[in-house]
């Protein structure tokens, strides 16, 4: 489960604080799928930066599982994000010169997973996502937009992580493969229970997730 309690990011500009997330509550159950909506500017990508544990909130609480990660320390939260949560981004931020394998196994190297241990699980998650054979052994340039957003979406789910984090993960893929993209996790999220968050400018495919909820000026309303 994660639960957020009362999460707020103030940033400061000179003599002018701006609040870009103002007292959000929300809970998202274990194996869920929820997306969150809003323009530009309304808090987005700040409270999924919070949620990933890429920046502190001035206050307020990020329960996920029995852990605040709030309250964690540097070196915990270094360790929390490598273990805990797989990130996937819009621009994919594969490593160009490694192949889609490599890329994959990369997380679980940090985790001191040893290298045959690695290997397997990355094949296996590539063949999940449907990238096989001679296509895990091509560098991200030999591959698609399509099919570098399965190797992130593989590399995400390398370390068995509780919660996935997704920025905008559709943006740079034409309509077709990006419903491929988002079918994809809608399974994930359920066989490998695992609870999903994403960013979306789409609202046709925000409204298919268990849970959509709106961002506007910082302020949270749950869509449905």
């Amino acid at each position: 489960m994660l639960q957020v309690t009362e999460l707020k990011k103030v940033f400061k500009s000179g003599d002018t604080k701006v609040l870009a997330v103002d007292d959000i509550s929300f809970s998202v159950p274990d194996g869920q799928f929820a997306s969150i909506i809003g323009r530009s500017g309304s808090g987005k990508s700040t409270l999924l930066s919070l949620l990933g544990a890429l920046d502190k909130p001035t206050s307020g609480h990020i329960m996920v599982g029995d852990k605040d990660i709030t309250k964690l320390r540097d070196h915990a939260l270094i360790s929390y994000r490598g273990s805990k949560i797989g990130f996937i981004f819009q621009s994919y931020n594969l490593v160009p010169n490694l192949t889609a394998l490599e890329n994959v196994m990369l997380p679980m190297e940090f985790a001191k997973v040893p290298k045959k241990k690695r290997q397997e699980r990355a094949k296996k998650l590539l063949d999940q996502v449907g990238l096989k054979d001679d296509k895990q052994k091509r560098k991200p340039g030999r591959l698609s937009g399509g099919e570098q957003q399965r190797v992130a979406i593989a590399r995400a789910l390398a370390n068995k992580p509780q919660l996935i984090l997704a920025d905008e993960p559709t943006g740079n893929l034409d309509s077709q493969t990006g419903k491929m993209i988002f079918d994809l996790l809608q399974d994930l999220s359920r066989t490998e229970h695992t609870t999903i968050i994403t960013v979306t400018h789409d609202v046709s495919i925000a409204g298919k997730t268990d849970v959509v909820f709106k961002l506007q000026d910082g302020k949270l309303i749950k869509d449905k």
